[in-house]
């Protein structure tokens, strides 16, 4: 039996994160998603390239379970029938935007929730299950240059980013005293067009200065397709210097 690639992603059912499952389908790869929605066109897309597609709906914002579940599916695999294991950790929400004292508590909790404790536990329970295997394994945490510069009205979503940033940081420390440690990054990809561009150029500008400067960015035309991101982020993990850097940019 060929030897196929493992990969792990989730917020993979729109954006950036269904483009990257989409280019991860290729023969003989096996791609595990992990969404709040499955996705029909994914599923087709795999039979039709003879990839290998698990779908899991599952809400981040109560991620204990999920990953309770991953290293069970992951303790189930042999790692003799694998070339590689990857864990991409994609989803992410943002809040209202508005000054933090305006933020609901429910906001708040939701977007710590899935932007750095779903992480960090899927990370946990990936590393703690694969931790036998001397395959290859990577972790790439997709973060945001917002986790290293403050934006107003955006308190949550800068520190959820930054959050990861260190937390990776610290994985990178703990698998380098492995004799086959994972290798880590959490990478920016650089501003791309979905919806929460969206949902920034719609803000109220009396409490989100930054709304011309995204306005901006779309008007001239300077926003990265789901498309080109996912191809420029799966380059860089594709690198041989990956995790190199435990925090780098997609743009270099």
């Amino acid at each position: 039996m060929t030897p196929h690639s493992l990969t792990i992603l989730t917020g993979a059912s729109r954006g950036m994160g269904h483009a990257m499952a989409e280019q991860l389908l290729q023969s003989g790869a096996h791609l595990l998603c992990i969404s709040r929605q499955t996705s029909a066109d994914l599923a087709a897309l795999a039979a039709q390239r003879g990839a290998q597609l698990e779908q899991w709906s599952a809400d981040l914002a109560d991620a204990a379970p999920v990953s309770q579940r991953l290293a069970a599916w992951l303790a189930a695999r042999d790692p003799a029938a694998l070339a590689s294991a990857t864990l991409i950790n994609n989803a992410g929400v943002i809040p209202a935007l508005t000054p933090l004292r305006d933020n609901t508590s429910a906001d708040l909790a939701n977007a710590l929730r899935v932007g750095l404790e779903a992480p960090m536990q899927l990370c946990a329970a990936f590393l703690h299950a694969t931790q036998g295997w001397t395959v290859p394994r990577k972790v790439l945490n997709i973060s945001s240059g917002l986790g290293r510069r403050p934006m107003a009205s955006s308190g949550a979503y800068c520190a959820a980013k930054a959050g990861m940033d260190h937390f990776t940081r610290c994985l990178a420390l703990d698998e380098a005293l492995q004799a086959h440690g994972a290798k880590v990054c959490s990478l920016a990809p650089g501003v791309v067009d979905t919806d929460m561009q969206v949902q920034l150029r719609g803000a109220d500008p009396k409490v989100f200065p930054d709304l011309a400067n995204f306005a901006g960015l779309h008007a001239q035309g300077q926003l990265a397709s789901p498309q080109a991101a996912a191809a420029r982020v799966l380059a860089y993990l594709a690198r041989a210097d990956f995790g190199a850097e435990p925090v780098a940019d997609a743009r270099g």
